[in-house]
């Protein structure tokens, strides 16, 4: 998808919105908290949907992280980046403007 005559942020819709606004209020978030409790099964997925899309979406791996009552190794736990939109050289990619 072409953003070089975007001024913002494309539209985003479905589980990629849902993701999205769990980002922006809960982060970081752990991906069993996406798929458990917010009925989001791919939430990698939807991840790699919305980089896809120009948002800088970090990754951190925790080492233990303890999900109703038992420890879990190397979970993912997702953030959004500063700046939100554009992801660095997205645009450029794109061939829109920097």
């Amino acid at each position: 998808m072409s953003t070089a005559n975007h001024d913002g942020p494309p539209m985003v819709t479905g589980q990629c919105a849902e993701v999205l606004h769990l980002l922006r209020t809960l982060q970081p978030v752990p991906s069993f908290i996406l798929t458990a409790d917010h009925a989001i099964p791919e939430a990698a997925a939807r991840i790699h949907d919305l980089r896809a899309k120009g948002y800088h979406v970090l990754t951190m791996i925790l080492p233990e992280f303890q999900f109703r009552g038992a420890i879990r190794r190397r979970v993912a736990a997702y953030s959004m980046g500063t700046p939100e939109w554009p992801a660095a050289g997205f645009l450029d990619d794109q061939g829109g403007r920097a």
